[in-house]
């Protein structure tokens, strides 16, 4: 490793500054839906990307097509996503990607960082993932102050609207994995440092249920209370999950129901909107034919109650590919050279890394920062682990770089396709 330790020393030296712009990105609120934020964040992401050299582009995405609170679809807008790519004709290519937007909102209490002791920061968005930014940054910039740079092409990708499935984004993850040989994610760390290994998949559905309104004393006989049927309905999809319907590997989680009104009127209308994880594509499939059957026997037996189903799978599951697991295997070797131990598990939880899975392109998803209490208002990132993470990536991609790692160049063996 003795070639590539004055990189890496280089990289320790920069700890202070890594500090400073996890800091300063925190503070600014990049909730999924705040534009104005999201822009804010790209202008100063395009900056701090700018003396890297790479062809730099603004990628406008189409709006996010949700239900409101009456059922109704409407259409809400996106920022924008930050593209930079730099020798785009090398022969091997790696794909690096996190996103800038967070779970709080423009409205959200939890606005500010605070320095709780020497080591601990904690803020929205610290780990989730403005501190994977900043490791992400610092490695492309080892990396091109090594000799070896001119031998790997990277392109990033930082997406605005990961934390709502990647709605806009999608598409561009598929490109991505068309002209890549293998991608390199900035979610937090899992727990001590440990990465992930496989991940199972995710998708959101929304149930609209239409009754019809009546007078709840005079004569609600005549009316169809859209709120009993969802609640009989409600627990039907607990035992979709309960009753071995579906495999052991699908959970079905009710987050939200809204509907009703003033007390004296039978209830017209109920929306439930629930979230279903699997752990297979076995399991995606299995769970998808479970829903469609419950929609389907629901509106037969219902009388003149009528349904609308919306959503689905946005997030395929992500197996342990013997691609990915060779990447694994390397990045843990890496770690082991800079005096780290690290392990690697199965996370519940789903990322962007699904969807490049899911295209044939082989992805480690897990190379941010440690800390911890992500999508709470306790969120927080330990600081020593931003140099930490930086020159493990910058360690692998010098290795790919000069060769050491062997890495195919032509095809993503164990999947179907090529490059283009």
């Amino acid at each position: 490793m003795a070639g590539y330790t004055p990189i890496l020393d280089w990289i320790d030296s920069q700890a202070p500054r890594m500090r400073r712009l996890v800091r300063e990105w925190s503070d600014v609120n990049s909730g999924s839906h705040n534009v104005a934020g999201l822009a804010t964040m790209l202008h100063r992401l395009r900056s701090a990307w700018e003396p890297l050299g790479g062809d730099i582009t603004e990628l406008s995405l189409p709006d996010e097509e949700t239900i409101d609170s009456v059922g109704k679809i409407v259409n809400t807008p996106l920022g924008k996503a930050l593209q930079i790519r730099k020798r785009p004709d090398a022969p091997l290519r790696a794909f690096l990607c996190i996103h800038m937007d967070t779970v709080y909102p423009a409205d959200s209490a939890f606005q500010r960082c605070e320095l709780l002791d020497d080591n601990t920061l904690r803020g929205p968005g610290v780990a989730d993932a403005k501190g994977g930014l900043a490791v992400m940054l610092l490695a492309v910039e080892a990396l091109e102050r090594s000799p070896w740079a001119r031998s790997i092409g990277w392109e990033v990708l930082i997406n605005p609207d990961e934390e709502l499935g990647s709605p806009g984004s999608a598409p561009l993850f598929d490109e991505a994995a068309r002209r890549n040989h293998l991608g390199l994610l900035f979610e937090p760390a899992m727990g001590e440092g440990d990465l992930v290994s496989e991940r199972g998949g995710s998708g959101s559905f929304e149930l609209i249920v239409h009754g019809r309104s009546a007078h709840a004393g005079r004569d609600p006989k005549a009316g169809r209370n859209a709120i009993n049927a969802m609640a009989e309905m409600i627990g039907e999809l607990n035992l979709l999950e309960l009753n071995g319907t579906t495999p052991d590997g699908v959970t079905i989680n009710v987050g939200k129901v809204e509907g009703g009104g003033p007390v004296n009127v039978v209830p017209d209308l109920a929306i439930c909107r629930f979230n279903v994880r699997v752990k297979t594509p076995q399991d995606q499939s299995a769970a998808g034919e479970g829903i469609l059957n419950f929609f389907r026997n629901n509106e037969r037996k219902r009388d003149g109650i009528r349904l609308e189903m919306h959503g689905g799978f946005h997030r395929p599951p992500k197996p342990l590919d013997p691609q990915t697991a060779r990447l694994l295997d390397h990045t843990v070797a890496c770690g082991k050279e800079l005096g780290l131990s690290l392990g690697h598990r199965r996370s519940g939880g789903v990322s962007d890394g699904n969807q490049l899975a899911a295209a044939g392109l082989p992805n480690l998803d897990s190379l941010g920062p440690r800390g911890g209490k992500i999508h709470s208002p306790e969120e927080y990132v330990l600081l020593d682990s931003l140099p930490e993470r930086a020159k493990l990536t910058a360690l692998l991609l010098m290795e790919l770089a000069s060769g050491e790692i062997k890495w195919p160049k032509s095809i993503h063996e164990g999947h179907e396709g090529g490059l283009e």
